[in-house]
């Protein structure tokens, strides 16, 4: 077989298994790639570009296949990634792709032919020689790097004529849960970053000489691959998902917001979900939901994993519901920033003026208000907060109403001005509710003035639209002690937003401390975070020994003091909270180093430990994959290739990328590869040696039976399909 080697060779866990829709799917569009010498203009797919004045070349992307095992409080995922290169040329691939913004990246694989090549972790820099230098010598060769924490590069080298390779990812997440309601969220497209454009001057210093300016996005090329344009091609990157839940509880509803699914129920507390129309594109992100049975509402606790003679604890507690008294509420002062610029127009700009009117709404006669809105510009209704009277409200009723989508994502400025407070001697309650859908390249620079101007401020993150910045917002939620809340389409907002609005109306949970029986336990985060309304307080903790001792849990909630007190013997069984521990322990030094409170050599070296110790991809260590054996004779040409992305659905690509907006569009040739590949529709001979139909119908053939005989297999066993050991 051409995809997988000898179980000698490689032993691939549980959920590296391809599904035989996988299968099914990759047969059938080896087939038609191979039948489709002469693409027309519809069709979108990874561009090989060759000599100066030659036409671009399509390599399809095959099919992309996630499949996620949920267990419990976390979830275990493998991206697999087909490519298959129709052209005579050998080819380096390069594309961009998202995970979720908490993902400990763990695992990768290069599958060419019948060889299989493991991946192995190493500092970022030493991981790019040594590709380079494989890449080079015409091995084959696969680099994975991370961006930003939900934003992805793989690089792929020597893929040669005709050829079909895999490229396998693996990451280990938690399940984040909001009242009883669980979510996993799986992205499966990135969104165009808005790049602040360079500014003319960083600083002067005393004596007029003008420093350096500082890129506010030093990495902008990285992070804006070229997207292709809904008006000349259909959406490409079809995606297949499985997912296999096993809740530990009983499973009411599982529902999705943003796809079409199948739910086929495996037992009381499993079900195993699909998508109903087998694949889509890849131009929203996925959100799933589940919810226990009515009135076997689980109880959060403890669950543990010991690695490598190390025990790593998982600790998920509900702190007590406090209804909130009406006549109670303190006096509020509540601010509403809104995002107009071009990518929220269309459906999304509905979805976050429907969710910023919900929230004056709820406003009542002793709060006070302030809307702003921005895009490369921004304007305040009112100099500071006003009284909400009716006149007041339907004012800003109308203001909001009257907004158009257009122009660039300047963020900073309207966030400065919304978490500036004149009045911090007032005892009222600030708060700021913010709606955007997050696309911006500059995350740092908003995590730092949050941090810097926040006060006795509360920062509430409204996602909005198909394909959020999920790293910006939850993070700003976090720095701001505030929330993170998702709305992804109209029939989402009044759920929503309700459950929002009742958290900022009610006592939150602070001085939230957790507090061990023996000594010596590193806990993330360190500072724990303030609570809200249907809100857990999740940590992870990395245990001196396997204690049997106890872990108290305390807080303040509505002026009252709460604890509780878990054995940690009572904890049970988890997998991956070892990854999870670490990857939380990056995030929040990476938070120390952005906010100045850890210095940057120190930060560095603290993320780099842990990386290479627990194997996972950051800002500072890859994933590189290389084959021993040379395969591109010495003199033979590679040629470059960037795979375009489709735009996410509900985006316009005009306001996006319009000529009217500096520093959008891709600033160097990379405009060339959004374009068809031919306007008119014209054939493209390709070499004989890059089609090879025959060939490829008989490998469809040969795919599509190994697909329904592993299905037939795996049912015959009692085994769920996908579930491969």
């Amino acid at each position: 077989m051409p995809f997988f080697a000898p179980r000698s060779a490689v032993e691939p866990p549980r959920n590296a298994a391809l599904s035989p829709l996988f299968l099914a799917l990759l047969a059938l569009l080896v087939m038609l790639a191979s039948a489709h010498a002469a693409p027309g203009a519809e069709r979108g797919g990874l561009r090989l570009h060759g000599p100066a004045g030659t036409a671009p070349v399509e390599a399809v992307q095959l099919a992309t296949d996630i499949s996620v095992d949920v267990s419990g409080p976390t979830a275990r995922a493998t991206v697999t990634q087909a490519f298959r290169n129709v052209t005579a040329d050998w080819v380096e691939g390069t594309y961009v792709y998202p995970l979720p913004e908490d993902a400990a990246v763990d695992g990768m694989k290069l599958v060419v032919g019948a060889r299989v090549i493991v991946a192995d972790i190493r500092e970022r820099a030493a991981a790019k020689r040594a590709y380079e230098a494989a890449k080079a010598a015409g091995q084959s060769a696969a680099l994975t790097a991370q961006e930003r924490p939900n934003i992805f590069t793989n690089a792929v080298a020597n893929i040669g004529p005709g050829e079909t390779v895999l490229v396998q990812i693996t990451y280990q997440q938690t399940i984040p849960v909001s009242g009883e309601t669980r979510m996993l969220r799986l992205p499966l497209v990135v969104a165009p970053r808005y790049n602040p454009a360079l500014s003319a001057v960083d600083a002067v210093s005393l004596d007029g000489v003008a420093g350096a300016a500082r890129d506010p996005v030093p990495d902008r090329d990285r992070i804006s691959p070229p997207v292709l344009d809904p008006a000349l091609s259909q959406p490409t990157n079809p995606v297949a998902v499985t997912v296999r839940l096993q809740a530990g509880f009983a499973v009411g509803a599982v529902l999705s917001a943003t796809h079409a699914i199948r739910v086929t129920e495996t037992g009381p507390e499993a079900r195993t979900i699909t998508l109903a129309d087998g694949v889509v594109p890849a131009d929203r992100d996925l959100e799933l939901t589940w919810t226990p049975v009515p009135n076997r509402v689980p109880d959060l606790g403890l669950f543990r994993e010991t690695v490598a003679g190390r025990t790593y604890l998982l600790a998920a507690v509900n702190p007590p519901a406090i209804e909130t008294d009406p006549g109670a509420r303190p006096a509020r002062d509540v601010t509403f920033v809104i995002d107009n610029s071009g990518s929220m127009s269309g459906a999304s700009m509905r979805q976050a003026k429907a969710g910023l009117l919900a929230g004056l709404g709820r406003l009542t006669a002793q709060d006070r208000f302030n809307v702003i809105r921005f895009d490369d510009t921004w304007d305040a209704l009112h100099p500071e907060p006003v009284p909400a009277t009716p006149a007041a409200l339907a004012d800003a009723e109308r203001f909001v109403t009257a907004l158009e989508a257009r122009g660039g994502t300047e963020m900073l400025a309207p966030l400065k001005a919304a978490l500036a407070d004149p009045h911090p001697e007032d005892g009222r309650v600030r708060q700021v509710v913010f709606l955007t859908d997050g696309a911006v390249g500059d995350e740092e620079r908003i995590f730092a003035a949050i941090h810097a101007n926040l006060g006795r401020t509360r920062l509430f993150m409204v996602g909005i639209g198909s394909a959020p910045n999920g790293h910006l917002m939850r993070h700003a939620a976090e720095i701001g002690r505030g929330s993170f809340t998702e709305i992804r389409d109209l029939a989402q907002v009044g759920e929503r937003t309700r459950a929002l609005y009742e958290k900022l109306e009610s006592p939150a949970v602070t001085d939230l401390t957790a507090t061990f029986s023996v000594p010596g336990v590193a806990v993330t985060p360190g500072a724990l975070p303030d609570l809200y309304r249907g809100e857990p307080l999740v940590f992870a903790a990395l245990l001196p020994v396997a204690s049997e001792g106890t872990v108290t849990v305390s807080g303040r909630v509505g002026g009252r003091t709460w604890t509780r007190t878990l054995p940690l013997a009572e904890a049970g069984a988890g997998a991956g909270i070892s990854k999870v521990w670490a990857r939380s322990r990056i995030g929040e030094t990476e938070t120390a180093r952005i906010t100045g409170r850890l210095g940057a050599d120190t930060a560095d070296a603290t993320i780099l430990a842990l990386a290479l110790e627990h194997g996972l991809t950051t800002r500072l260590t890859s994933l590189v994959a290389i084959d021993a054996t040379p395969r591109r004779a010495p003199g033979t040409p590679l040629v470059a290739a960037d795979l375009p992305l489709n735009l996410p659905a509900g985006w316009d690509f005009a306001k996006v990328f319009g000529t009217d907006q500096p520093g959008v569009a891709p600033a160097d040739d990379r405009a060339a590869r959004i374009v068809p590949i031919r306007a008119d529709g014209a054939a493209i001979d390709l070499p004989q040696t890059g089609a090879g139909i025959l060939a490829q119908l008989a490998l469809s053939l040969l795919l599509a039976l190994l697909g329904l005989l592993l299905s037939i297999g795996l049912r015959r066993s009692g085994r769920p399909v996908g579930d491969a050991r």
